[in-house]
């Protein structure tokens, strides 16, 4: 059976030079002759056939632009030939109208209903005639420039989806650790997952919901991503990410859109989860041994791009976790789905598929497994949106099995690049230099390290030493702003019990804090082998003990204070402290392989 593309007759419709094509269709000769000429008259080219089989293979050898179709007919009448003109005309707009003797209601009204698109009865008026081909065929131009219209949205739609799968989807990480239910109301979502590992080695992870779903809605990701992406990767922490994507999108969206979001970040130790959840459904933690439900995070702050200045750092919850807990993100798609007696989905049915979760299965699997079955053939009213993220070694990029629950990053020690004091002091043509002095009624509001970070990459573009140029730099950091300015005692963090007491009054200090700086300063340099970083800190602190240095001493990641110095030494060609030890300059050194 041949079929007639929209695209084939499309292009002939689109070409003015042609002549339109009429087919009339009638077994009595003299009537034929009257429509031949009529058309004829009127610009058509036209075809005849002398019953329906005949009006079906003049069709498919060359389709019209119009026909004219008698319903009684020998072999084959005008109905059973119109229904077969249109089964094979497939989404083709051909306008037909019947001319007939007939005058029953029903046998009129199934002219409509086989695919026709008017009628006239017979003796034919000329005048009529004219005016009903006149409307034939502003119906059929209207219906070509909606194919053409139609033809160059689904090639925006393709080429939208190459650009948002490139610049949201094709970034994101250890989605073969994740598992994920992302499944669209049209054929873009508003819903957006990201997922991305920081210097520090965390895990972050975003599920959002735009207002809304379809192109529209999806064209919210890109800024959304391109924040959360350059912001992680310079290592600014959970809650700057947030307001650094509010900030974008209260710039960007209009009025009445804005972004749900649940936001969380994985320690780089299995030990701890930060969360925020901006006007979305509970963040779910689920016990790794028993699948239960151990604790629910609730939104505790308004979506973003609603309103352009809000402190996140405090909204972030920091939940304990166990090496194999999971977390489950979902949009309210999943709990607004409907059924077809326009029923909920509902909380309650969500968390009881949960908690029926069967062994060898994931949570996941148990809501999609129940969703499908509440919601049988209904239509999909908003995008559906899930993630379960496991706290497994495999999500992160460098765990360590260890207890070390600070915030500072500490990867594994590896040892530095082997220099000879003669390149480390070899004279460079173009040394590069910057620093940065924080006073301390600011140092509560600001962090340094990503804005460092990121200079050193433009600088050197040092992006495999990233890891370690933010560890480093963040121990220096911390270690003058906690034990220079604070005057923090790390020994208060030699048990578990002492870091929440540790944090709490660093906290307390840190507000309070008005006066006193901290300056770093770095130098990089070319060498033979590759080049040296020298990074000097000073604070205005009383400084310390330096007689208590132990050059020697070994890094030993079990320990829960005290491991400063050691993970300098390790990291580092060389680390000096001057008097009275509230100076100290390390190079870090890197070669070209």
């Amino acid at each position: 059976m041949t079929r007639i593309s929209v695209s084939d007759a499309a292009k002939r419709f689109g070409n003015t030079q042609t002549k339109p094509i009429a087919l009339v269709v009638d077994d009595e000769i003299t009537n034929r002759e009257f429509l031949r000429i009529f058309l004829e008259d009127d610009g058509y080219s036209v075809f005849e056939a002398e019953n329906g089989l005949e009006a079906i293979k003049a069709f498919q050898a060359n389709p019209p632009d119009i026909i004219v179709m008698d319903v009684i007919m020998p072999v084959m009448d005008g109905y059973e030939a119109v229904a077969e003109i249109q089964k094979q005309s497939e989404a083709q707009f051909i306008p037909i109208l019947f001319l007939t003797a007939l005058t029953d209601e029903n046998a009129l009204a199934k002219c409509i209903e086989v695919g026709g698109y008017d009628f006239l009865s017979k003796p034919v008026s000329p005048i009529v005639l004219k005016a009903k081909i006149r409307s034939m065929e502003r119906i059929r131009k209207l219906h070509l420039e909606m194919m053409r219209l139609y033809g160059q949205m689904k090639m925006d739609q393709e080429m939208a989806e190459t650009v948002f799968n490139g610049a949201v989807v094709a970034d994101n990480i250890k989605l073969d650790c994740i598992q994920t239910i992302l499944r669209p109301a049209e054929q873009f979502s508003g819903d957006v997952l990201l997922t991305a590992h920081a210097p520090s080695s965390d895990m972050h992870i975003l599920l959002g919901d735009f207002t809304g779903h379809g192109l529209a809605a999806a064209l919210g990701a890109l800024p959304a991503s391109e924040v959360f992406r350059a912001m992680t990767a310079k290592g600014f922490t959970p809650h700057q990410i947030i307001a650094g994507i509010n900030k974008k999108l209260y710039n960007l969206l209009p009025t009445g859109m804005f972004f749900a979001v649940q936001f969380i970040s994985i320690g780089k130790n299995l030990e701890y989860v930060k969360v925020i959840n901006c006007g979305m459904p509970d963040v779910l933690l689920l016990d790794g041994t028993t699948g239960q439900i151990k604790q629910r995070i609730s939104s505790n702050s308004l979506p973003l791009g609603i309103a352009p200045d809000i402190e996140y750092q405090d909204l972030f919850i920091r939940s304990n976790i166990t090496l194999g807990d999971r977390i489950l993100l979902v949009s309210d798609g999943v709990t607004e789905a409907r059924n077809s007696e326009n029923t909920y989905f509902g909380r309650e049915r969500f968390e009881t598929a949960i908690q029926n979760t069967q062994a060898g299965e994931s949570a996941l699997e148990s809501v999609a497994k129940a969703l499908a079955s509440f919601c049988g053939d209904a239509p999909q009213d908003d995008d559906i949106s899930l993630a379960e993220i496991p706290c497994i070694p495999d999500v992160l990029p460098n765990w360590i099995d260890k207890e070390s629950p600070a915030d500072t990053a500490e990867p594994v020690a590896t040892p530095p690049v082997e220099h000879t004091p003669s390149d480390l002091n070899e004279p460079s043509s173009d040394p590069l230099e910057f620093s940065i002095t924080l006073p301390g009624s600011r140092i509560s509001n600001s962090d340094p390290i990503p804005l460092l970070i990121n200079h050193i990459q433009e600088m050197e573009g040092l992006q495999k030493h990233r890891r370690l140029l933010f560890t480093l730099l963040t121990e220096l950091y911390i270690n003058a702003l906690d034990h220079g300015l604070l005057k923090l005692d790390s020994s208060m963090k030699n048990t578990h019990e002492g870091f929440s007491e540790y944090f709490t009054e660093r906290e307390k200090r840190l507000g309070m804090l008005n006066d006193g700086f901290i300056k770093i300063r770095i130098e990089t340099r070319n060498t033979s082998q590759g080049g040296t970083m020298q990074i000097r800190v000073e604070d205005s602190g009383e400084g310390f003990d330096m007689s208590r240095l132990n050059p020697s001493e070994e890094l030993n990641i079990e320990k829960l204070s005290g491991r400063g110095i050691p993970l300098l030494n390790s990291l580092c060609e060389s680390v000096r402290y001057e008097a009275p030890g509230n100076k100290v300059e390390v190079i870090y050194a890197w070669s070209r392989d």
